[in-house]
């Protein structure tokens, strides 16, 4: 008769491995993107609601130049997000130089998004004098609802910013590998993504016809 063995096999929670069989950066990032989309959901519903429920809801944005000028926005943001796969690219074949050049280059993309948000904010501001507690327009809420939903999304923007550039740094001293670069690129995909939620919202759909 043949004695049987059995061999105990290790768990995937004895430590030393991811037991989601994914990495446990990575596996952060996602927990942080799904919390951060409840974030925006709601604000994103808070401010549907807000102009369903409001007849009178104003529409600030001219064709010409509000309109085209959020339009140029959304191709720096999105154009940033080009060179972001182009640096998880880069990265995961080895080539650190060029990957840094690709994340420099997505932090112009999204530098240039926030001076351009920064200038439309400041025109508001100061020229049309919409503030989040009023504006010229009659409904409060457009004020305090336009500011929290893009202002929240601006410091996304920013955080972003100050991520990619720890991530280049790290890279350039050799510290930092593709899963690194990867997981960054997660956040800022997502920021992308929730901008093309509140582009046609807040800016297309507030439009002057005519």
């Amino acid at each position: 008769m043949s004695s049987q063995v059995s061999v105990a096999r290790p768990s995937l929670w004895d430590g030393g491995q991811s037991p989601y069989a994914t990495n446990s950066k990575k596996f952060g990032m996602w927990l942080f993107i799904i919390s951060d989309s409840l974030t925006f959901s709601a604000l994103l519903f808070a401010y549907t609601y807000s102009r369903v429920t409001n007849p009178d809801w104003p529409k600030p944005f001219d064709f010409s130049p509000a309109v085209i000028f959020s339009t140029i926005m959304t191709f720096c943001l999105l154009s940033s997000s080009l060179t972001m796969v182009m640096a998880v690219h880069a990265m995961n074949h080895g080539n650190r130089k060029a990957a840094t050049g690709w994340i420099l280059g997505t932090m112009c993309g999204g530098g240039a998004f926030v001076v351009l948000h920064l200038s439309e904010w400041m025109k508001l501001i100061n020229v049309e004098h919409v503030t989040p507690l009023n504006n010229p327009w009659g409904v409060p809420l457009f004020g305090g609802t336009f500011f929290a939903l893009t202002g929240l999304h601006m410091t996304h923007v920013i955080i972003g910013l100050i991520y990619l550039s720890i991530v280049a740094q790290g890279i350039i001293r050799g510290k930092f590998k593709a899963e690194d670069v990867e997981v960054s690129g997660l956040y800022w995909h997502f920021v992308d993504l929730v901008w093309m939620f509140i582009f046609p919202l807040v800016y297309l759909m507030s439009a002057r016809v005519g």
